[in-house]
Formats: C-alpha cells, structure tokens, sequence
C-alpha cells in the first residue's frame, strides 16, 4: 500500500521516522512519500518538502509569509492527486494538516490523524473538522481519550511516542565524560541546558534571555541545543550579541545536553516533555511577537503550555510566558532547580508520575499496526 506523510516541523519528523520503522515491519511492500525531514527521508520516504521550509509560528508570522503558505499548499495537492496514496498520514501542524485532510477527503483519499491538534487548548471547533474529514485519529495523550469521546469520536491511544524516541536513541548512552571530551568541556563544571525552539522566531526570541541568564554565572557552562536544519547562523548572530564566553553551541546532541545538565530553560514544546521523561530539571519560558502574544492570550483556555504540566493538569515546573521571561525572573528559577533539594526532589516526583501515566515505549510500532490493519479492513 501506498502512504503518503505530511509532517511540518521537528518533532512530527521524529515521531514520524518512527512511525516509518513500523509501518515498514507491518507492511513490507509499503511504498512511503512524505513531506517532513532528514528523518523520515532516513527511514526510506521520497521526501517532497522539508519541513524547514514550511515552519511557521504566529499570527503575525503566517501573515507575512501567505505566499509562501499557499504555494505550499498547492504543491502538496498537486503532489497528492498524481502520486495517489491509499491513505493520507498526518502528523501533528494542524494549520496546514486540516485544510490537506479536507482536500484529501474531497477526493476520495483515505485520511488518518497522528498526533491530534490540541483543541482542548484552543481553537475547539476544529474538532468538527476532524470529525468531518479524518477516518481514524490516533492520541498520544491518555486525557485525550474522554475529550474526544465526548464530541463523538473514537480516538485510538496506544501511549507516547517519545518514549520510543527516548528508549531508541544511541547518544543517550554516552557517558558524561565521553560526552564533555566530544565537545570541549570541563566535566567538573555545572551545565545548563538551553533549548530555545526549532523554529526561527522562537529562537529569536528566546536565545537572548536565556543567554541573559548565562551571563550572569561565568562559573558555570550553558549548552544551546542547536537544531541542525537551521544551521550555525542565527545561534552565532545572537550568541556574538550576547557577549558571552561561557555558552556552548552544540548541533543534534539535545538528549544527552538534557541528560548530562544540572538543569534545562526550555522553550515549551515537545522539548519539556522530553525532559520530564529524561529527568532534567527545568523551567519553561515562551513568548512571540506582542501582536501574536495578545491574540492567543485571548483564545488559549488552559491552565498551563508545557505537556508535561497538562498531563498532571499541575505546575510541576514554572511557566514563564512572554513579559514574565525576562532574565531576572528565569535566573531565579534555574537558582531553584540548582540548589532547593527539596523542590526539585518533588519535580522528581511528578516527573515519575508523568512517565507512569505515558506507559511504556512501543508506541510507535503499535501505531503502525493499528493504522495497517485499519486500513486493510477499509480496503
């Protein structure tokens, strides 16, 4: 069969290189086409469009770049209708991923949804396109099983794909010395993970306080997690800015960074949730452009950004959004998570939690079972 994938930044592409792992077990004659990144075009898709060349965050943002956007789409149907898939494979980006699914539908393509839009956090009537235009919606979060239920849908759940990606990756086993050697570090001196997005307008955005922070403790070394599709560029920009000595620059290492610091600042995302299951302390901090900011601070219904905090439905660790991540107030955090025992032994303890109600890893290959056998019995 025939399975055509759109993933449209980071993340869907890790999630989806291991869908592709068990999609191949379940179906060996599978043919695979995508849209998303390095990772997926590693698992054998023909890789259509990078996913660095249609992420974009903000109101603001998808204003400026509309042309872009519609070229985007255009190339993606186009693509669709003459390769003809058995079935359509989103990923998470629902901006873009909803209006494919409508196409999809329209045309008689089988669709499935991996990895639901967050309508529970905003834009809730999404929810009728989902039960409109997709065949099959698999979750990846257990709280999501009543929601969806509760608007009529069936969703599947077969637990958190991170956890595949966390138990699978290689680098996690290196050892703290080995790790320091490979990037000129001193093994005996405090580390602070920064994680400052994947997207351009995040990283401008946040990089800056975060590098604020490591100013303020020469003693000590701040590891910037870079993402490799953006390259060197724009960490260099704003770390020769930032006049600091102290902060490192490391390419595609963001889990053993994560697991080798004392503590993280983290842009709320997949990020924070993948250091809860490695076990870092961390403080998140988010903010976009004010325009941006003030329009979602209207339409966002949830008590807290990071998924981590979400699946507890608890403040495991502090958010700090827009006017409140300033420097000051991330510094004072991070002083928490490096010296309170008690408070970060509680962080522990809730992190633990979090795992538990997650499961174990495999997801990610029962996903693929699932949606093999699903649409064997829709053919």
């Amino acid at each position: 069969m025939k399975y055509y994938l759109i993933a449209g930044e980071a993340s869907g592409d890790l999630h989806g290189s291991n869908l592709l792992k068990g999609l191949k077990t379940a179906d060996p004659q599978g043919e695979f086409r995508c849209w998303g990144g390095d990772l997926m075009k590693a698992e054998g898709a023909e890789l259509v469009r990078h996913y660095k060349d249609t992420a974009i965050i903000g109101f603001l943002e998808v204003l400026l770049n509309i042309k872009k956007i519609f070229a985007n789409f255009a190339l993606c149907k186009e693509d669709i209708l003459a390769w003809k898939p058995d079935v359509l494979v989103l990923i998470d980006y629902p901006g873009f991923n909803l209006r494919m699914a409508r196409f999809a539908k329209e045309h008689g393509i089988r669709v499935f949804y991996y990895i639901a839009p967050k309508v529970w956090a905003w834009k809730e009537k999404r929810v009728l396109k989902l039960k409109k235009y997709v065949d099959r919606l698999f979750i990846i979060f257990p709280f999501e099983i009543e929601y969806f239920r509760k608007w009529g849908l069936n969703p599947i759940y077969n637990g958190n794909p991170l956890l595949d990606s966390i138990a699978s990756n290689a680098q996690l086993k290196i050892p703290l010395e080995e790790f320091c050697s490979q990037n000129n570090l001193d093994p005996t001196r405090k580390r602070v993970a920064l994680l400052a997005g994947s997207r351009r307008g995040e990283i401008e955005y946040t990089l800056p306080r975060e590098l604020a922070v490591a100013a303020k403790h020469p003693d000590m070394d701040f590891l910037i997690a870079g993402v490799p599709h953006l390259g060197k560029e724009i960490y260099s920009r704003i770390m020769e800015a930032a006049h600091v000595s102290n902060a490192h620059l490391i390419i595609n290492q963001t889990y053993p960074i994560l697991k080798h610091s004392n503590a993280a600042i983290i842009n709320s995302g997949t990020a924070s949730l993948e250091a809860a299951l490695i076990g870092v302390p961390q403080v998140v901090c988010y903010g976009a452009s004010e325009i941006t900011y003030q329009i979602a601070k209207r339409l966002v219904k949830i008590s807290y950004i990071s998924l981590a905090n979400l699946i507890l439905n608890k403040g495991i660790f502090k958010e700090l959004i827009q006017h409140d991540a300033s420097a000051e107030k991330i510094d004072a955090e991070l002083s928490l998570l490096l010296n309170d025992t008690e408070y970060v032994a509680e962080m522990q303890k809730d992190y633990a939690k979090v795992r538990e109600m997650l499961g174990g890893s495999g997801t990610s290959a029962k996903v693929a079972g699932a949606m093999v056998q699903e649409l064997k019995n829709m053919i």
